[in-house]
């Protein structure tokens, strides 16, 4: 079957076309290479370069191929940085999804694979769990949210299946480290192979439950494959949380260098986040996870093959009132 993974030459979009791939799948990678790279890209999958707000090209790609199955990953997912982008926040991550949801309608698309966030969740109770009411706090969130429910009217109105993801601090090998702006993971190794201090928002005390990448890709692909899970909305990730400051030792300690931590003054975000995964564990029958010693080896293995990156400014700020001092430099 012919599948479209967008974002595909990205972090998670690279890695469930791997999967795809592996799967049998035919896979078109639909990706402008914003954020992504185009080694990323799996040699078995047909590369478009493109934008999904490009609405030309997206009917092409499903006026020329059968796609039966969309799994839409491409986002700028910064978060912090979303207060500061709105208009571009929107475009790409909410009027882009429009444009593929409108052309899977069109045509057939057997289910459409949406990969949101936890950001859409904003402090409600601890644990996260999918029956809550939304309450995002950021533009990024709120983009998120209402890709949400488009396609839940969308599915009422046009009968288009649906599987939506909320992942949470996903990391691993083909992240992206050269982004100041998101991936904690990715900014500290690239900050260490550099010998500069790791950057810290706030006290550092601040907690995630860091996801590696091994324990989400694999059951995004194969959702499609499971009836039970569509219409559903799934978080996905790892269970146990860690400090910023916890992080930043064991990335350390993996990397072989310890080098100072530079605390900044506290951005506006969400103290502790993590997610009950009791549906996805029912679904994949997920029975265990990554440690975090584990998947920042595997991480960290690959960057230090790769090296450090030079870590470009975002050219497309709208508003500096408020913008974090690091941004700027």
């Amino acid at each position: 079957m012919k599948v479209l993974v967008t974002g595909g030459a990205g972090f998670i979009g690279a890695h469930v076309t791997n999967e795809l791939v592996s799967n049998g799948y035919d896979v078109i990678v639909l990706d402008d290479l914003s954020g992504g790279y185009l080694d990323n890209v799996n040699p078995k999958a047909q590369f478009v370069h493109g934008s999904i707000n490009d609405v030309s090209l997206i009917e092409q790609i499903f006026n020329e191929n059968k796609i039966e199955y969309v799994f839409h990953l491409a986002a700028y997912a910064a978060e912090g940085l979303s207060h500061f982008i709105k208009r571009f926040n929107y475009t790409n991550n909410l009027t882009g999804s429009v444009n593929l949801i409108n052309e899977s309608v069109k045509h057939g698309v057997k289910c459409f694979v949406f990969t949101s966030s936890i950001a859409v969740y904003g402090t409600n109770q601890l644990p996260m769990s999918e029956d809550m009411i939304p309450i995002p706090e950021d533009p990024y969130g709120i983009a998120k949210l209402a890709v949400e429910q488009d396609l839940k009217v969308t599915k009422e109105m046009f009968d288009l299946n649906y599987i939506i993801f909320r992942p949470h601090n996903v990391y691993g090998e083909y992240q992206n480290i050269a982004d100041r702006y998101r991936n904690v993971l990715g900014i500290f190794m690239n900050q260490i192979l550099q010998d500069k201090p790791l950057t810290i928002f706030g006290d550092g005390n601040q907690t995630r439950a860091f996801s590696y990448i091994g324990d989400v890709a694999p059951f995004i692909a194969k959702s499609v494959e499971i009836p039970e899970a569509y219409g559903k909305i799934i978080n996905i990730g790892a269970e146990q949380n860690y400090t910023i400051n916890e992080l930043a030792s064991t990335i350390m300690t993996v990397m072989g260098k310890q080098v100072d931590l530079k605390y900044l003054p506290a951005r506006n975000e969400v103290t502790n986040a993590y997610s009950d995964h009791s549906l996805a564990k029912s679904l994949f029958n997920i029975t265990e996870y990554t440690t975090l010693l584990e998947g920042v080896k595997k991480m960290a293995d690959w960057v230090k093959i790769h090296g450090a990156r030079e870590t470009p400014k975002f050219e497309n700020i709208e508003i500096y009132e408020k913008l974090p001092a690091i941004w700027l430099n």
